[in-house]
Formats: C-alpha cells, sequence, structure tokens
C-alpha cells in the first residue's frame, strides 16, 4: 500500500505561482509513475503531468511551457511548480502512483490517489 498527501495548494491571482508537493509513504517501490491530475467542478479528472523513476516526464498540452513536474526519491516526494496560473487552472489537484503505466496521464492506469488540494486562480 501507497499513502499519498498533496499539499501546496491555495488562492493565487491570474499570472501567479504555486508550488504542489505529495508526500508519499508506505511501499513506495510500486511508485515508479506519479503524475498530478486535476478535477475542476462539473469536470472530468485530467492528467496533468506525470515523472517517471527514470526521471521522463510528460505534459498535457495545457500546462505545456507553465507546469515542470519533479520528484525527490530519496525523500519521496513529488512536486508540480505551476507559473503562468490562470483561472482554467481553477481545481483540486490530486497526486496518484503507480508501478506501471502504459499511458501516464489516464486515470485508470493508477492505483493509488491522496486526497488532493485545492487550487483557485481568480482574474
Amino acid at each position: 500500500q501507497v499513502q499519498l498527501v498533496a499539499s501546496g495548494g491555495g488562492s493565487v491571482q491570474a499570472g501567479g505561482s504555486l508550488r504542489l508537493s505529495c508526500a508519499a509513504s508506505g511501499d513506495t517501490y510500486n511508485n515508479k509513475f506519479m503524475s498530478w491530475f486535476r478535477q475542476a467542478p462539473g469536470k472530468e479528472r485530467e492528467g496533468v503531468a506525470y515523472i517517471a523513476s527514470d526521471g521522463t516526464t510528460g505534459y498535457a498540452d495545457s500546462v505545456k511551457g507553465r507546469f515542470t513536474i519533479s520528484r525527490d526519491n530519496a525523500a519521496n516526494t513529488l512536486y508540480l511548480q505551476m507559473n503562468s496560473l490562470n483561472p482554467e487552472d481553477t481545481a483540486t489537484y490530486l497526486c496518484a502512483a503507480t508501478l506501471f503505466a502504459w499511458l501516464p496521464l489516464r486515470e485508470l492506469e493508477y492505483q493509488y490517489w491522496g486526497l488532493g488540494t485545492q487550487v483557485t486562480v481568480s482574474s
């Protein structure tokens, strides 16, 4: 089992930045793929960014060039640096982990989920 706890959300104005963190504990050898998803009210959950244990990353088109995902394997912590935020980024952000993923931005690939942290961007 893997436990994930996300933090770092908050309220910012458009153009601002936030850094999210996700602390992992438990059987963290399962965390070869770690990702950030987000879900806005009335919308489907979408994959935002992923990072594999070898450092390979991928991003949704909507956040490319603005968001950066990283991980500290020694500290079992996942990060998401979010810059140039806009109101469309408002959502609950969740971290997820799994041992293997064919399509790492697809929700169904992930076994372990954190509870999420709220990000609100005002115009």
